[in-house]
């Protein structure tokens, strides 16, 4: 479904609301696996002399203008414009060609200004061509040879109608080399230790930057964990663990205690993965915690309106850790309170 050209994106600036719809139609794309996605250009690359589509889903988007004044400052990373004043509020700005390392000669046209963790960011790129409504199942995980050497930046492709292969960017990836929030040992201070209680978990995320930050959050944890790379991943190895289950004839609880998923997946989103796990009733008793940056209010009520026990926020390890030692030792708590 195409919402807006490529020439009305340009001559204009679009808001929130524009993007946007109401809460109960976006409640209504939960659970059906599809999602919207902003198509844009970082421009023709000089050293290949070929002009690429990338992708963004649209619930990360607030605003897309003409590039505004920008405030250069000193000791920034290189692709690191400086910042600009929203409203007031004072936005990072990241040249995506350049940290993308992109031989490109025309200057960015367009600002793509996105939220996460209610932190707003802007992302500089040459143009926008449309907004698209796409299943997730038609979002593909990237050949290995062509994640490897992306370094994890491009995270699913799709084929467009015109025969063009559009790539969805791990901008989670881009904020995480330029800001370093995922990456500072500090972050993982006076995470408490479940070390010998036996827990595993089950957790699901297409973001190569915050899978390596759930598995460092649970090793301080000391719990156990098996890792996937999509929902649809996460359900084929849940699956296999009932399975194992059954021919045991132990509950899938004896096995993993929780599942952690990412919202936005290729394949199979978190909310798809959540409604699969809560019609099975042998994963009954397993809580399943969202773990986006999709962070509004909306969002988390779209994660319990499937199911889902808890939303926390990505990049918070210690929130994240709270989270999973309220949720794993709940019910050790509701026994010592029977007895």
């Amino acid at each position: 479904m195409v919402v807006f050209t490529k020439e009305s994106i340009n001559k204009e600036k679009y808001s929130m609301a524009n993007f946007i719809q109401s809460v109960d139609e976006r409640t209504n794309l939960a659970g059906t696996n599809r999602l919207e996605v902003l198509l844009f250009s970082l421009g023709k690359d000089d050293s290949t002399d070929r002009q690429e589509v990338y992708g963004i889903n649209v619930f990360k988007v607030r605003e897309v203008m003409q590039v505004p004044a920008i405030t250069h400052a000193p000791d920034m990373p290189d692709s690191v414009e400086g910042m600009t004043s929203l409203r007031g509020t004072m936005v990072p700005v990241v040249n995506l060609p350049k940290f993308c390392g992109l031989n490109i000669s025309d200057e960015p046209q367009i600002l793509i200004v996105t939220e996460y963790n209610k932190h707003m960011q802007g992302f500089l790129v040459h143009s926008v061509e449309n907004i698209l409504r796409l299943q997730w199942n038609d979002i593909k995980v990237p050949p290995p040879m062509m994640s490897d050497r992306l370094g994890g930046l491009v995270t699913a492709v799709t084929e467009l109608q015109d025969g063009r292969i559009a790539m969805i960017m791990d901008v989670e990836k881009v904020l995480a080399e330029t800001a370093h929030f995922a990456q500072d040992e500090s972050y993982f201070d006076d995470i408490s230790t479940l070390e010998g209680q036996g827990y595993t978990i089950m957790y699901a995320d297409d973001s190569s930057v915050a899978r390596s930050q759930i598995e460092r959050t649970l090793e301080h944890m000391g719990v156990a964990h098996v890792s996937a790379i999509n929902g649809s991943k996460a359900w084929e190895k849940l699956k296999e663990i009932a399975s194992r289950a059954e021919t045991t004839g132990l509950p899938v609880k004896d096995y993993i205690q929780a599942v952690l998923t990412d919202v936005e997946m290729p394949e199979m989103d978190g909310y798809v993965l959540t409604k699969h796990i809560k019609n099975d009733p042998r994963f009954a008793g397993i809580p399943v915690i969202m773990h986006s940056s999709l962070s509004a209010d909306a969002n988390m009520s779209l994660g319990k309106g499937v199911g889902a026990d808890a939303y926390v926020a990505k990049f918070e390890p210690k929130e994240l850790s709270n989270k999973l030692t309220e949720i794993l030792t709940h019910d050790a708590k509701a026994l010592e309170n029977k007895s």
